[in-house]
């Protein structure tokens, strides 16, 4: 008799094993950088976090390689190809419009303030707007602040600029460029290496992390901007049916783990190998780095107050009220995060 008892608490114990084992939820990450890059550890970091925050419940799988190419990540999370991952808004031209007040000119030097200010003006006044809708929107955040490096001769002016080839990575930047009259090609950020390797491309607009990342040994000049010259808005994101289907509790872990903590992250991360490749790649390849003078400054400014009025009046036809009130909040706010 106490056999048979016995016996049957432990064959309830396997169940409540099993049972427990089964409802663990995980997640398909999809990184189309790199495993070293630094989006590619954060993204893992936040994983890690969230299999602690969960006691186990959630995990996450990190794929071997991204699912699809950057462009279209966005909807193979949409449809369910991943289950987490990001991407550059501005990698589709035309789709996001108000993600774009994240990547004018001379916001400020820092991933980590801008991705925080960013976040929390996202939370007020585009995420009721869903401009992302189809994902569930874990954080937004920024790069460093974006560089002119090319592999011929220093960028002292716009005619400079103008008489190189250029690969950039869409969004503002885009824009930016066309009214400056350069020659730009909108290329991910994967195929810079080739680009510049094989001379299709003289050079690139990218934040200091990169030439290292890239391994882009080919660069020697750099012209830097105060606040510099643009940034790139990414969105850090999850597949809405499978957020959808996590119990109460794991949706409040997701949650804490989400936004400004999120966001945070991925900027820290980001001002960290700026750093590191400003200081140990670019100078052990001889990188010489110049700063914009205030001509070059200004020339840039004119242009960019044009598509700044012309950003305003496209994301009020989107439902954002008063948008040059928020770019301005947005600025202001950069300027609080510590």
């Amino acid at each position: 008799m106490k056999t048979r008892h016995a016996l049957a608490a432990l064959s309830a114990t396997t169940l409540l094993m099993g049972a427990q084992a089964s409802a663990q939820t995980v997640f398909a990450v999809s990184s189309w950088l790199p495993p070293t890059h630094t989006l590619s550890v954060v993204q893992k970091e936040w994983c890690d976090l969230l299999e602690k925050e969960s006691a186990g419940r959630m995990k996450c799988n990190i794929l071997p390689k991204g699912v699809v190419a950057a462009p279209g990540t966005f909807d193979a999370v949409r449809d369910g190809l991943a289950d987490i991952s990001y991407t550059v808004d501005g990698y589709t031209p035309g789709r996001f419009i108000n993600t774009q007040v994240a990547e004018f000119p001379f916001l400020g030097d820092s991933s980590t303030a801008t991705s925080v200010a960013y976040q929390r003006i996202y939370n007020k006044y585009f995420a009721p707007l869903g401009e992302h809708r189809g994902v569930k929107a874990l954080a937004v955040f920024t790069h460093g602040p974006g560089i002119i490096f090319n592999t011929k001769q220093p960028v002292k002016s716009a005619a400079d600029a103008a008489s190189l080839k250029f690969r950039i990575g869409g969004g503002n930047i885009n824009e930016l460029s066309k009214a400056m009259g350069w020659n730009t090609t909108l290329k991910p950020a994967p195929e810079s290496f080739e680009l510049l390797s094989t001379g299709v491309m003289d050079g690139t607009f990218f934040p200091d992390e990169s030439v290292a990342s890239f391994k882009l040994s080919m660069i020697k000049h750099a012209t830097t901007f105060p606040g510099g010259l643009y940034n790139t808005s990414f969105v850090f994101m999850m597949n809405q049916g499978k957020y959808n289907a996590l119990s109460a509790q794991d949706k409040a872990v997701v949650d804490k783990l989400s936004g400004e903590t999120a966001a945070r992250m991925f900027g820290q991360g980001w001002d960290k190998v700026d750093a590191a490749s400003r200081e140990g790649v670019q100078k052990a390849q001889g990188v010489a780095r110049i700063q914009a003078d205030k001509a070059f400054v200004k020339a840039v400014a004119d242009k960019q107050d044009y598509l700044e009025t012309k950003w305003a009046a496209n994301a009020q036809v989107k439902g954002l009220k008063d948008p040059k009130k928020v770019l301005a909040e947005f600025r202001a706010e950069i300027a609080k995060v510590k």
